[in-house]
């Protein structure tokens, strides 16, 4: 079993542990969505990876989240496991003082690429990345600001300061967007030529590479940091970036994507059943299966299940090299003459999303059969709403939906089809 290194940060745990529900409060929530749906408009729907809310303010849609009394979203702990990485790198920083200052100018410099910032665990990870190494700016809000500074490597930007890790200066050289001239988000092309003009730049100021994600962050790794010996950090422990910590990735967060893989056809399987949604879930199903406090939390008022993440480095990266393999606490097959097989329709918003393509979906695979379902994957371009909507074009035909959008803004475009 995947053992949790013990990077996570008190803020962090007591963080994971606010808003934590039982089952019965997740029967009280539940009861208390609307009834009142009919036709496919009542069926199943989980919303997972991309919960619905507003791009600019964070504010979760309700109306999407309430659509129907058998409606969740299954995602994880964007705050705990931002806070996480955050402290990966400050302990990383802390343990090599004394070699990780490439140009001996006294200033541990980090480029930061960001994957999307209308995207609430982008906007996660920058801040605790931000928070962790001292480098955040607080707003008028109270919150730390995430937007990119551009080149900031005079110390003069107004979105960050210097920060400290112990007596160290820190400071965020530059960041950006990574947004592609088709303007899909989280592009690992377009970090991969960011680092490429931050090296020719100011290449040496360069002590660490950090990104919102695998993807972006092995692009990176790959097109110059490897090379140089440039410690890099990612998120989301893709197979080829665990599997490069042997090589001098230097660590990922993993998202325990086997229990949101799980937790997204679970509460379509209980719905689809009309039993207690927290059968199989904190409750062991007939089968045996059940996770426990340490793998996931509910927020009942948010009608949403979070996967808790885990800290993967050179110490313990041996036991994630295969981000696909099931959890085993739940890899028991149901019997199918209790639950027969049900027809789910899902979508995943770009088939060129490193994560979603070579971790999420492979698990999502596994997992239908063993909850007798059968699912038919729709994979978008990452870029426009329609080029996935157009392809339900006959919503009776499916028992439940689960659907992964490509803003969170757009719950709407999907949820007008099912009424």
């Amino acid at each position: 079993m995947k053992k949790l290194l013990p990077l996570v940060t008190a803020a962090a745990v007591a963080f994971s542990l606010v808003g934590c529900s039982s089952s019965s409060s997740a029967a009280a929530s539940t009861a208390a969505a609307s009834s009142a749906a009919t036709g496919n408009a009542a069926k199943p729907l989980c919303w997972f990876n991309r919960q619905p809310s507003n791009s600019s303010t964070g504010e979760l849609d309700k109306t999407a989240l309430n659509f129907n009394d058998s409606t969740y979203y299954v995602g994880f702990d964007a705050t705990q496991g931002a806070e996480l990485q955050g402290q990966m790198i400050a302990d990383y920083i802390t343990k090599n003082a004394a070699t990780i200052d490439r140009n001996g100018d006294g200033v541990i410099g980090y480029v930061l690429a960001i994957g999307d910032i209308g995207h609430n665990d982008s906007i996660a990870r920058t801040r605790g990345v931000r928070g962790a190494l001292g480098t955040a700016v607080t707003g008028s809000d109270g919150k730390a600001d995430y937007q990119p500074v551009g080149t900031n490597t005079d110390g003069s930007s107004k979105d960050v300061q210097d920060g400290k890790v112990g007596s160290l200066k820190v400071r965020e050289l530059a960041s950006q967007e990574m947004k592609n001239s088709a303007g899909a988000t989280w592009d690992a092309a377009t970090a991969g030529n960011a680092v490429g003009s931050w090296s020719s730049s100011f290449g040496d100021q360069i002590d660490i590479v950090i990104s919102n994600n695998d993807g972006m962050g092995m692009a990176m790794f790959n097109a110059w940091s490897q090379a140089n010996k440039v410690p890099t950090f990612g998120y989301d422990a893709n197979s080829d970036a665990v599997a490069a910590i042997a090589n001098g990735y230097s660590g990922t967060i993993s998202q325990h994507a086997d229990v949101q893989a799980y937790l997204t056809l679970r509460v379509l399987r209980n719905s689809l059943d009309g039993v207690d949604i927290m059968t199989g879930i904190s409750k062991a199903d007939d089968a045996g299966n059940v996770l426990t406090d340490a793998d996931y939390k509910y927020v009942a008022d948010e009608r949403s299940f979070y996967a808790l993440n885990l800290a993967v480095t050179a110490d313990n990266y041996k036991d994630f090299t295969d981000s696909t393999v099931t959890y085993k606490p739940v890899s028991t097959q149901l019997d199918s003459s209790k639950h027969a097989t049900k027809k789910v329709w899902l979508d995943t918003y770009n088939s060129a999303d490193n994560f979603l393509g070579s971790t999420y979906v492979p698990l999502l695979q596994k997992y239908d059969k063993l909850l007798n379902l059968s699912v038919e994957y729709i994979a978008g371009d990452g870029q426009t709403e329609s080029n996935i909507t157009n392809r339900l074009g006959n919503p009776s035909e499916y028992d439940a939906y689960a659907i992964n959008m490509v803003k969170t803004d757009n719950a709407a475009s999907y949820t007008a089809l099912l009424k």
